[in-house]
Order: C-alpha cells, then structure tokens, then sequence
C-alpha cells in the first residue's frame, strides 16, 4: 500500500503545530506546497480562530490556538483512520519513548553540568569527556530514530524526512559545528526531535507530556 498523502489543506494547520511560531513561507518549505496557497489557507484560518499571527523581536510568524489544535488533531484522526495507520503510528510511539528518554537526558546534560558547588551549573564545554558521552548518545540514537521514521513514512507521508535532517544536524556536530546540537533557530538536533515528538504526539491526539 503506498504511503497515505496528506491533503494540502491539512499540512497549513498541521504546520504552525509542528513547526511552532512559522512563516507562510518555512510552512510552504516544510511540506513542499506553493505559498500563496498556504498564505490564503493561513488567512481563512485565522478567521475561523484556528491560528493567530504575531510579531516578536523583530520576526513574525502563526502560532495555532487551542481551537486551531482541537481541529488540527480532528483532522489528523481521520486522516490515520483513513490510511489505516493507526496500529503502526501506535506501535511507533511506543518505539519512540525509551529513545526520547535518553535524547531528553542527553540535552540536559549538554546544557547543565553539576558541579559540587552547583548542580544545576550551566555546562560551559570545557569537559570534553563530559560532551563526547553526550555525543555519543545522540550517534547511537540516530539508527533507531532512523528506524522509526522510516515506518512512520511508509504509512503516513509526512513523517518523511525527519531522520535525514536529524542525521544532516548530527554530521555538522561531528564537523564541529556544536550548535547543530540544540540552536532553537534552525534544523539542529534538538529542534527536528521535537518537531517529530510533537507529529507524533498530534497523529495520536496526545497531550505532551504524556508520554514522558
């Protein structure tokens, strides 16, 4: 059975949820769509209370509403219905929690460092030994995360993608580029885990948080 294809219609409101605060044009990119089409479909959501569009230091971009997201996950369980998806998506979440378990704690311990004095120091990187566990973490999850996506984009179209931007951010960490492992501002590790946590999370009408 070929992989089930979103409707264009339900990637614009899907994309301000995964995405988080996005322009017309990063929505367009993301799913592949033209982005008058998106702006038009953003603007007639905004109407209906599904979306909102603010500006803050100095960007602007849509965020969804809670209205937005009720719709949003109603549109997405008749989509997984459809493509008769549900079991496998399911079967994938549950895949996917023990390895976000361990890509949540390898985060926080790049970000924080205990110390005696402190434990809850920021991690400044001069403990190289201390990074490279953390690096070696997030090598060891790319397979698995690999393995994951790949059933997801075999029933559902959307998933495609996610493995190969994470493993994209991870080569630049390894060339060196250490923000690649959680700037907020562009595709580093940190940011395309959770876009695809909260995906996942949508796909199954699942609050966040509730699978920690």
């Amino acid at each position: 059975m070929p992989s089930y294809v979103s409707a264009p219609d339900d990637l614009v409101l899907h994309g301000p949820r995964v995405l988080g605060f996005a322009s017309s044009s990063r929505i367009a990119a993301r799913f592949g769509l033209d982005t008058g089409l998106v702006d038009e479909r953003l603007r007639d959501y905004e109407a209906r209370g599904w979306v909102r569009h603010s500006s803050f230091a100095g960007s602007s971009g849509w965020s969804v509403t809670e209205d937005g997201r009720v719709e949003n996950e109603r549109r997405l369980a008749v989509e997984i219905d459809r493509a008769g998806a549900r079991e496998a998506v399911t079967s994938a979440h549950a895949e996917f929690i023990p390895l976000n378990r361990r890509f949540g704690a390898a985060c926080t311990d790049w970000q924080i460092r205990p110390t005696r004095a402190d434990p809850m120091a920021f991690n400044d990187h001069r403990d190289w030994r201390w990074d490279e566990r953390v690096l070696r973490t997030l090598q060891a999850l790319d397979e698995a995360f690999r393995q994951v996506c790949a059933r997801l984009a075999e029933c559902l179209q959307r998933f495609d993608g996610y493995a190969e931007r994470y493993s994209s951010a991870l080569a630049k960490v390894e060339a060196g580029q250490r923000r690649w492992v959680d700037a907020p501002d562009f595709d580093s590790c940190h940011t395309v885990w959770i876009q695809f946590h909260e995906d996942l999370l949508a796909t199954l009408g699942l609050p966040r948080g509730s699978d920690a």
